[in-house]
């Protein structure tokens, strides 16, 4: 079983932010979770992460390529 510790340590990507992704991407920051998002138009990823003090990649590889689980 993995403890809440280990959870919040596991790093996450959000490949778009539009109606759904934007608030499920913050749901898992507020909650303690490392997350990366990518936006076809990095203005909304850049405050979306402004907002919850995630980070933002350039493409979904790099969004992709250090995270353990990505939600497209």
């Amino acid at each position: 079983m993995t403890s809440t510790a280990d959870q919040k340590s596991i790093r996450t990507s959000y490949l778009g932010l539009g109606v759904m992704g934007y608030p499920m991407a913050g749901h898992l920051a507020k909650n303690g979770y490392q997350v990366c998002v990518y936006n076809r138009s990095s203005e909304k990823a850049t405050a979306w992460s402004e907002e919850h003090s995630g980070t933002t990649a350039s493409t979904p590889a790099a969004a992709a390529e250090n995270s353990d689980v990505v939600f497209a």
